[in-house]
């Protein structure tokens, strides 16, 4: 899975850090940084649930269908 970093959009609320500060990574001001973000399978979950806290929807969450549906069929957590 990856996250593709809107940083136009990005506001400085940094909920996505508050969720999840290993994969979310902020400037001195607290606005995101641009670029896309890959994340390991094991922190999907987290990384989902800091991108879908973000108010302005600066975080998109980029999961393949085929791996997204191999998941949900085997009750894992990608949920993007």
């Amino acid at each position: 899975m990856r996250i593709i970093v809107h940083s136009a959009k990005c506001q400085g609320h940094a909920r996505c850090w508050a969720q999840a500060p290993k994969i979310f990574k902020l400037n001195d001001e607290g606005y995101i940084l641009p670029g896309e973000i890959s994340v390991e399978e094991r922190d999907e979950l987290l990384a989902s649930r800091g991108a879908r806290s973000c108010p302005e929807r600066a975080l998109e969450i980029d999961c393949p269908s085929d791996a997204l549906l191999d998941r949900l069929l085997f009750n894992q957590h990608c949920r993007g």
